[in-house]
């Protein structure tokens, strides 16, 4: 799925609400969601629906509701695009508290057979990245391929390419860390080129609840907004008006 802001404007929309990581946070997704419909705004949801929170279910029932009436749409993640692999049977190493709490919520749901199928079909549909105008949506980090080539419409069914990789997991050096997350460098963020704006979720880089911006040496500008929802933080979003 792909949009243009004229297309979005002429649909009657005042401008998009960039949601960052929801990881089953409800709550906060639905306050999201209900905001962004009052004030006439399209949904641009950066990845990483499930796992963690209280109600995966619940979030990917409400993402559905915003794609079936043409009011949102969600990127791809490297937790939407495990949660494909297991609901389609991938023997996979997982945390406890994430993807098998989110395979637990979704068995024990009165219509697990229907959600499981939809969330296998829209995660294999759904974009690794999108541009529009001064802005480019992505999960987890800026690639200049991403720039002159628009994402591969299967990224979800399949193993992810060097590009994709970029998307789901930014950039990573192959060594763990400390606290058990892989090591992560920001490299990506001073090739951003001037007048280019590149919103991001999957790293908690934030300090103060807020989204994190820096701006890199190239003149670009990267706005993470994983604020930690469902994993004792909060969901942030940020509004941009056509």
């Amino acid at each position: 799925m792909s949009f243009t802001r004229q297309q979005l404007r002429a649909r009657g929309f005042a401008g998009l609400r960039i949601v960052g990581d929801v990881h089953g946070d409800m709550a906060g997704f639905d306050a999201a969601c209900a905001g962004a419909e009052a004030a006439g705004l399209f949904i641009v949801q950066l990845g990483d629906l499930t796992d963690h929170g209280p109600d995966s279910p619940s979030v990917l029932r409400r993402m559905f509701t915003l794609l079936d009436t043409g009011a949102g749409l969600f990127l791809l993640g490297n937790h939407d695009h495990k949660l494909r692999r297991a609901l389609m049977g991938a023997s996979l190493r997982m945390n406890a508290e994430g993807l098998g709490e989110t395979l637990s919520q979704i068995a024990a749901a009165p219509d697990a057979v229907a959600l499981k199928a939809r969330a296998v079909a829209e995660i294999a549909r759904a974009p690794a990245w999108l541009r529009a105008g001064p802005s480019l949506f992505v999960h987890g980090g800026y690639h200049d391929a991403m720039l002159h080539q628009p994402a591969p419409e299967d990224a979800g069914a399949r193993k992810p390419d060097a590009i994709v990789s970029r998307a789901l997991f930014g950039e990573v050096t192959g060594r763990i860390r400390a606290d058990g997350f892989p090591e992560r460098l920001h490299n990506w963020v001073e090739r951003i080129p001037a007048g280019l704006t590149v919103y991001c979720g999957h790293e908690r880089r934030s300090t103060d609840g807020r989204p994190y911006v820096q701006h890199g040496a190239a003149g670009g500008t990267a706005v993470f907004l994983d604020t930690g929802a469902g994993k004792g933080g909060h969901l942030s979003w940020v509004d941009l008006a056509f």
